[in-house]
């Protein structure tokens, strides 16, 4: 592990100061490479993360020079590991006392740099798989939150990274205060070309409480996206024969599951998402009842809601129950035939019981 830092800062030829810390990070297992920031700036996730699967991520901030970000994805992209890349930016750069930046590449190679002019408190620390920075924190204390979280957060890298910006602004975080963050992960998939540069893509451009924000949408995004996301690759893995990668894609969305119940709020569109997808698979069937149950006690009304959860009870071989929560369905939407098969699915269909 490497660590710089700065305490004495100066200031940047009238440039307005914006204080950022920032996650790049790389996971071996499923080749994930994600950059996670706050800043007391608008629109970070413009400037700070750029990330591609099977080449690596970089965060440019401080005095950010945007042009860090496609010039060090195409030198990492030739070849060039991460600490040449960040060698042949510094070197090519005017600017460079007043820059930071953190480079992981797709080996797992990390580097940083933090400029002497960077405003204080500014630093970084960096291993094998992630490299922190951050800029007029309120200590070495956060980047150092930071590192302890992404290292003892078991998961997948949204919810480690996630976890590295909580703690680095629970440990004092920008001393400036909070504004805006961004979540950008890549993932490489053969039969998904589209998740290399944008698996996982959340946003808060101004925000009194960016953090809790993108958390709350993340949360969003695992029902929708992400729930949608994982069936993929666990079927991707089933059809490969690798069958612990394919369980572990479906314990994550268990894990979602229970994370979306915990909060305050529970989204129940989010819930449902979760729920049918785990019925489907005949996975977690616990966890997909409780999060059925919720969401439809949240949204009495939905048809579709009401729908999984009868699934939900089939799959758990409570043949009469399902069928009373379907027909409950059907009642609210009668002109949708695939109620009435449903119906017909359960009265007489073999039960397929959970698979786990």
């Amino acid at each position: 592990m490497a660590t710089g830092g700065f305490l004495p800062g100066a200031a940047r030829g009238g440039e307005p100061d914006a204080g950022t810390f920032s996650i790049v990070a790389f996971d071996r297992e499923t080749g994930e490479i994600g950059v996670a920031v706050q800043s007391r700036a608008f629109n970070v996730g413009q400037a700070v993360p750029w990330v591609e699967a099977g080449v690596g991520g970089i965060a440019t901030q401080a005095s950010t020079n945007e042009s860090f970000g496609p010039k060090g994805l195409a030198l990492l992209r030739a070849g060039m590991s991460a600490g040449e890349v960040l060698e042949w930016l510094i070197a090519h750069d005017e600017g460079g006392k007043e820059r930071q930046i953190g480079i992981v590449d797709a080996s797992g190679r990390s580097a940083a740099h933090t400029g002497s002019g960077c405003l204080e408190w500014a630093g970084h620390r960096n291993g094998e798989g992630y490299a922190i920075q951050g800029n007029i924190l309120a200590g070495a204390e956060v980047v150092a939150a930071m590192e302890k979280a992404y290292l003892e957060t078991r998961g997948e890298m949204a919810v480690r990274l996630l976890a590295a910006l909580r703690a680095a602004q629970a440990a004092g975080g920008d001393r400036r205060g909070q504004q805006s963050a961004a979540l950008l992960v890549a993932r490489p998939s053969a039969e998904f070309p589209e998740y290399r540069h944008r698996y996982v893509d959340l946003r808060v451009d101004d925000h009194p409480e960016p953090i809790r924000e993108i958390e709350r949408l993340f949360g969003v995004a695992e029902g929708t996206d992400l729930t949608e996301a994982h069936a993929r690759f666990a079927e991707e893995y089933r059809r490969a024969g690798k069958t612990a990668a394919a369980e572990r894609e479906l314990g994550w969305l268990a894990d979602s599951v229970r994370r979306a119940l915990a909060t305050e709020r529970p989204d129940p569109s989010a819930l449902n998402g979760l729920a049918w997808t785990l019925a489907s698979a005949g996975l977690h069937l616990a966890e997909a009842l409780q999060a059925a149950e919720t969401a439809a006690r949240l949204e009495p009304d939905s048809w579709e809601i009401l729908d999984t959860l009868a699934e939900v009870h089939f799959r758990l071989g409570n043949r009469e129950r399902a069928i009373e929560v379907e027909e409950k369905a059907a009642a609210m939407a009668p002109d949708v035939r695939y109620l009435r098969d449903q119906i017909e699915r359960f009265r007489t269909g073999e039960i397929p019981g959970p698979t786990e």
